[in-house]
């Protein structure tokens, strides 16, 4: 096995929305011959982008797998959306595989977006090749992206294959190591040619470069380099391989994926210097233990994705860690402390399965039936050897979605079509606010939850209603008072009797509530004294001047009397009540709102117009910070100013701008923005 795990390769594409990546794949899968047909994204018949969803968006709403063999050699890949919306699980996927293929488009360059997906790749210390794509389309340009793979994303790319041409006359590449033309022909065969003469100065120039970058990761070669002034082609192979694997290089190719121009040079570069899982370092568990990713240590599988096949079954897809395994295996979920059996293993192929008859290793990716009481993100293993895989954070949902069903019933199968959706997608949730009484669906953004409820609808037919979320906002007091709240009711036979004395003040924002208790004497028996502090936070809770709860005050009872027969828990509990109702009365109250804290990313070009956007927007700029082309904004806005930010941006920035946000405070809200609250829940009571 050890022979067919050095030749085994798994790999994750990843870039931006519209670079490719699906077309690139597409390609890989026609050339190895697992399909006949090169499909088209804009055709919507890739095997890769198979949901409805995707055809009608014309580009990935989820991620794609696949298996194929290349020089008998077998390897695994993994086709990740580019869009924000869909990227929440994108830090499990990419634990998936051993290496990522960064993907660009050579008409848009490098993208705001790219930072952050570039930023999560290197976070899990992932060898990575790059494809820049699209280069037989109309204004390519092939070194501006190139350049920014180094100005903007901060890599040291090494150009292995230099297209010859641009636009319409892409026809060709020059391997660059080996100073070896070769022209594109029909049904994506090659033939080899001379250098053109115009080309021959950039391609020395290209071969300086790598050599010195590909030395600079070697010591000694560096030295042999520099005293010598060259290295033999074997020396320039082996230490581009090995610094690939460490991430000190990333090397280049180009592409034109849609008219399957480039794909025997990629597949030549994936099995050539990306690294096979054992290759990689030892998983590290959530107990700080290691595990050798080798077919003799003992097994571990990490669940990294769940799927629902488009007759309605689900599968749980799996990464084998460590060790080796095969159908119908018991196996240990030590997360869950349960066991589980797998059944047959299935090999993934765009929206198919095949059974897989074989005993597979570290790096295989394949999928079970789902699991009983194993979902995304646990980790299975031997019964006797545990280990649980220390998992990558998810990013926090960005968005949130109030839903109705047109009907009762309607709403019953709602919450169980999105309950069924949240085990398949992890980066959306749902749960019921209390506060505001909503079922809320959370996810990426405006597009993600959209595409959410639409699949429902259709593995569901039933009738799902969007609406804007209720905001959360809360009330708090204006200053302190002293009060009494005296409670007496006397009707025939034992009456009620409850009376005290507080004191309340605000404290700072986020503090939250406190309760004192200074009574001495026993003016109030010790056990009616919770009673009080019941009856405040009760009424608190309802609000007393929007209905959202009170917060950030403290409450000192100091004093009051209290009757031995009629007083009750109930007859302190109401006195408490009406102590705060009446303080609340005399100090004032006013409306706090949720603040956010958002980071944007846009071509400096869109700054001005972003910055004065969340100035109107009621927002902060906390500062901003110009990086190769691309500004980062910092700003503080107000969460009822950017429910709908996503498709804003979107429209500002062509597409271009990419934002993340997170609570951050309560403030109050100014005084114009209180009485327009004010007037709406008074509305709301009236109908």
């Amino acid at each position: 096995m050890q022979d067919m795990l050095r030749n085994q390769r798994t790999f994750a594409f990843a870039g931006s929305s519209g670079a490719g990546k699906t077309t690139i794949a597409e390609m890989l899968l026609f050339n190895t011959g697992v399909t006949t047909r090169l499909g088209s994204v804009d055709s919507g018949n890739t095997m890769l982008d198979y949901e409805p969803e995707e055809t009608k968006k014309g580009g990935s709403v989820q991620p794609g797998f696949s298996v194929y063999s290349w020089n008998k050699n077998r390897h695994f890949l993994i086709d990740n959306p580019g869009d924000s919306n869909f990227l929440g699980e994108f830090p499990y996927l990419l634990t998936a595989a051993d290496s990522v293929i960064y993907t660009v488009d050579a008409v848009e360059g490098v993208k705001p977006q790219d930072k952050k997906i570039w930023k999560d790749v290197r976070s899990l210390n992932l060898p990575a090749m790059v494809v820049i794509n699209k280069l037989d389309r109309e204004r390519a340009d092939f070194n501006q992206a190139f350049s920014g793979l180094q100005d903007v994303l901060g890599m040291k790319p090494v150009l292995l294959y230099m297209p010859i041409g641009a636009e319409a006359d892409f026809q060709g590449v020059v391997d660059v190591l080996n100073g070896t033309a070769y022209f594109f022909q029909d049904e994506g065969t090659l033939t080899q040619g001379d250098v053109p003469a115009e080309l021959q100065d950039q391609v020395a120039e290209a071969y300086e470069a790598a050599v010195e970058n590909i030395a600079e990761s070697d010591e000694e070669l560096m030295e042999k380099y520099l005293e010598e002034g060259e290295l033999s082609p074997e020396e320039v192979q082996s230490a581009l391989r090995q610094a690939v694997i460490s991430g000190e290089v990333v090397p280049v190719c180009a592409a034109a994926a849609s008219a399957n121009k480039g794909g025997r040079q990629i597949l030549s570069m994936i099995h050539d210097l990306l690294p096979s899982p054992l290759d990689r370092q030892p998983w590290e568990g959530e107990d700080g233990s290691q595990r050798e990713s080798s077919p003799d240590a003992p097994m571990a599988c990490f669940v990294f994705k769940s799927i629902t096949t488009p007759f309605g079954g689900q599968l749980s897809m799996m990464r084998v860690l460590s060790g080796t395994i095969a159908s119908d295996l018991p196996v240990n979920n030590p997360g869950k402390d349960s066991k589980e059996k797998l059944g047959q293993l299935q090999w993934v192929i765009g929206k198919k399965q095949e059974p897989c008859k074989e005993e597979v290793g570290p790096g295989a990716l394949v999928a079970v039936a789902k699991l009983k009481n194993t979902g995304t993100g646990d980790t299975i293993c031997a019964e006797k050897d545990t280990f649980q895989l220390k998992k990558p954070k998810l990013p926090p949902q960005l968005l949130s979605y109030a839903l109705t069903g047109a009907s009762k019933e309607d709403e019953d199968k709602m919450m169980m079509a999105l309950q069924k959706l949240t085990e398949e997608d992890t980066s959306l949730k749902l749960e019921h606010n209390e506060e505001t009484r909503d079922i809320l669906l959370s996810g990426m953004g405006q597009l993600h939850i959209e595409t959410a409820v639409e699949k429902a609808k259709r593995r569901n037919k039933v009738e799902i209603n969007l609406h804007a979320p209720k905001i959360p906002y809360r009330e708090t007091l204006k200053g302190s008072a002293e009060v009494q709240g005296r409670y007496k009711k006397q009707t025939g036979g034992r009456g009620q009797f409850g009376d005290c004395w507080i004191r309340v003040q605000p404290k700072e924002r986020g503090e939250g509530y406190e309760f004192v208790n200074q009574i001495v004497g026993g003016v109030i028996p010790k056990t009616f004294i919770p009673a009080v502090d019941q009856g405040i936070q009760e009424t608190a809770q309802k609000g007393v001047l929007a209905g959202y709860p009170v917060v950030d005050f403290q409450v000192t009872v100091f004093d009051g009397s209290y009757h031995s027969v009629d007083s009750s828990e109930m007859a302190f509990k109401i006195a408490g009540s009406m102590a705060f109702k009446k303080a609340a009365e005399k100090t004032g109250v006013t409306l706090l709102e949720p603040i956010m804290k958002m980071s944007i990313s846009v071509p400096d070009e869109y700054m001005g117009d972003i910055i004065g956007d969340l100035s109107s927007r009621r927002g902060k700029v906390l500062g901003y910070e110009s990086d190769q082309g691309i500004t980062e904004i910092n700003a503080l806005v107000p969460v009822a100013e950017v429910l709908r930010y996503a498709p804003d941006l979107r429209a500002m920035t062509g597409g271009q701008g990419v934002f993340t946000m997170e609570f951050d405070h309560y403030q109050e809200c100014p005084s114009h923005i209180q009485e327009k609250i004010l007037e709406e829940v008074k509305g709301h009571e009236e109908h």
